[in-house]
């Protein structure tokens, strides 16, 4: 059986930030994502959310990047393994997305819960 030499866990990391800059340089849902990103952590700034609130907030922008990600990987894999329209691969690409929508709902839901009682009360 053939050893599997293991990479330092540097070079793990580097991988791993390699991925994050293609993905917010040259995705272009990850350049919509970060943007959305930077206003709701702007806008949190400004409002003032207290701990538990900044806690739920990172939560959900780390889940919905998180499954940007996947998705955005899973659809080039699927690119890559079908270059011709397949509809097993059409599901895939849509259960992926879909994912993605079903955390964005929930985090708008999330952020609308957190942000518009501070709104209200500042008018």
């Amino acid at each position: 059986m053939k050893k599997i030499k293991k990479q330092p866990v540097i070079k793990s990391f580097l991988h791993a930030f390699n991925g994050m800059y293609y993905f917010f340089l040259f995705e272009r849902n990850g350049q919509i994502e970060i943007s959305v990103t930077a206003c709701t952590i702007a806008f949190a700034l400004w409002i003032g959310v207290s701990v538990n609130e900044w806690i739920t907030i990172l939560f959900c922008i780390a889940i919905v990047l998180a499954f940007e990600m996947m998705n955005s990987a899973l659809e080039k894999l699927c690119n890559v393994v079908q270059e011709d329209y397949h509809p097993v691969i059409k599901i895939i690409k849509d259960m992926a997305a879909a994912a993605v929508l079903w955390c964005s709902i929930i985090s708008v839901l999330i952020a609308a819960i957190i942000f518009l009682p501070k709104i209200f009360i500042q008018l």
